[in-house]
C-alpha cells in the first residue's frame, strides 16, 4: 500500500470515484476525509492495473459494497453517455475503441473530449488513452481509444 501523500499529491488531492477536493487536513475517519483505495473493482473483482487511488472514505467503503460509478461532468452537454467504468475495463482488456457520447455541436464534443481525458487520468492512470471526435448523422460522437 502507498503512502497517503504520495498518492494524494500524485492525484491532486481529487477523489478518483465522485471527482471532488479531497481535504488532505481532514480526518481519515471522517467521511470526507482522505483514504487510499487499493484497488479499483467492485469486492471479489482484481483491479486491472494495481495502482493505489485516492478517494474519500465514505466513497471508498460504499465501493467496496456496489460496483462504482464514475459520474460524468453535470456540466457536459453529452447525449447516452457510456458508463465509463466498463468502458475503461472492457479498453484495458481488449483494446481497441468505443464510442462514448454523442454530442450536439462540436464545441460540446471538444468540451467533453478534453473532461474525460481529464477525468481518466485520475481514474485510469497507467491505461494510454486518446479521444477522437467523428460527424455524423447531425451529431458528433466522441470516440475513446487505447492506445
Amino acid at each position: 500500500m502507498s503512502d497517503l501523500n504520495e498518492v494524494g499529491e500524485r492525484d491532486a488531492w481529487r477523489c478518483w470515484l465522485c471527482d471532488e477536493p479531497v481535504d488532505p487536513e481532514s480526518s481519515v475517519n471522517s467521511d470526507r476525509g482522505p483514504s487510499v483505495d487499493g484497488g479499483a473493482a467492485p469486492k471479489g473483482k482484481k483491479q486491472a492495473d494495481g495502482t493505489d487511488r485516492l478517494a474519500h472514505r465514505a466513497c471508498n467503503t460504499r465501493k467496496g459494497k456496489i460496483a462504482p460509478v464514475v459520474p460524468w461532468g453535470a456540466e457536459l452537454f453529452v447525449v447516452d453517455p457510456a458508463p465509463i467504468v466498463a468502458t475503461v475495463d472492457r479498453l484495458t482488456r481488449k483494446g481497441g475503441q468505443e464510442v462514448v457520447a454523442r454530442c450536439p455541436t462540436r464545441a460540446d464534443a471538444d468540451e467533453a473530449s478534453a473532461w474525460l481525458l481529464d477525468r481518466l487520468t485520475r481514474f485510469a492512470p497507467g491505461l494510454a488513452l486518446t479521444t477522437h471526435v467523428d460527424e455524423g448523422g447531425g451529431q458528433y460522437l466522441l470516440k475513446l481509444r487505447a492506445t
